[in-house]
């Protein structure tokens, strides 16, 4: 008897909102075609108020796919509707992927591995430091600050426009977390051996403040989530202060891979063309 793999169309998704600009699909539907697999990745555009109806439908089977990755502004509201949530979901408090088994919608979090994982790559050795600033206390930042606390690293900073936001992360992982106000950031900067960017700042040529990370410690390394553009202005100042940069994209690379192998039964690879090839595509748009 075939596999049933092989006979019927496997179906999954990216959700967001707006979600046109994800590369998620350049990826997944790459990986597809080097592995033969008859199966698709699509986008799906759900606003919030209809969020709760798509994952009814998803959970039912009447949407047709067998699971996907979620996106902004949904990784809560999908840790909140999954049947299931694994460990990292229930410490981060949001999902980014998630899978039907037997009529159950399952959810995990992949973005703390995959963020590790670009650093362990892009910059072996960074993780020697014992200090580390996150600017943004969105969802982003949830899954960065859990990676860094499971690492071991035992200071890490927030910092944040409002300093109520940042202080939910302090409530949600512990005493190794401080809060702190954007003015700040100056302060807690010196002697840190990471800085990581989880805002939006700099996408779509938005302003981004000057940033003292001349301060930082001198092999300092300064990751910047964002990958469109790919060298975005944070990583130019840190380039210009000497300092190790690191882009977004090695994140949503390694972050994709659990997810591929939960829908489609195979683990793919990331290989220099599929790197090359979401490269030119944002350097296009860019």
């Amino acid at each position: 008897m075939l596999d049933s793999r092989e006979t019927q169309l496997i179906r999954a998704f990216i959700l967001g909102f707006p979600v046109k600009h994800s590369r998620s699909p350049l990826i997944h539907n790459y990986w597809i075609r080097q592995l033969g697999l008859h199966g698709v990745y699509e986008k799906v555009e759900v606003a919030p108020e209809n969020i709760r109806a798509f994952f009814d439908r998803l959970r039912s089977s009447e949407s047709g796919f067998v699971g996907g990755n979620v996106t902004i502004p949904h990784k809560e509201a999908a840790a909140a509707c999954a049947d299931h949530c694994d460990d990292v979901v229930r410490e981060i408090g949001a999902a980014n992927v998630l899978w039907l088994e037997n009529g159950r919608l399952y959810a995990s979090n992949t973005d703390a591995a995959g963020f590790l994982a670009c650093l362990d790559e892009e910059a072996p050795g960074w993780d020697k430091t014992q200090r580390a600033v996150v600017m943004g206390a969105g969802g982003a930042s949830r899954s960065v600050v859990y990676a860094l606390r499971q690492r071991g690293l035992s200071e890490i900073h927030v910092v944040n426009r409002t300093l109520d936001r940042a202080q939910e992360l302090v409530d949600r992982f512990g005493a190794k977390v401080h809060a702190h106000q954007m003015d700040s950031i100056g302060e807690v900067i010196a002697g840190a051996g990471l800085f990581v960017n989880t805002t939006s700042l700099g996408m779509g040529g938005s302003n981004v403040p000057e940033l003292p990370f001349d301060r930082m410690a001198s092999n300092g390394v300064v990751n910047d989530i964002i990958y469109t553009p790919r060298l975005t202005p944070i990583l130019m100042q840190a380039a210009r202060a000497g300092r190790v940069s690191v882009g977004g994209l090695g994140m949503l690379l390694h972050q994709a891979v659990p997810g591929f192998e939960k829908w489609f039964g195979q683990r793919p690879e990331i290989t220099d063309t599929l790197r090359q090839m979401i490269i030119s595509d944002v350097d296009r748009e860019t």
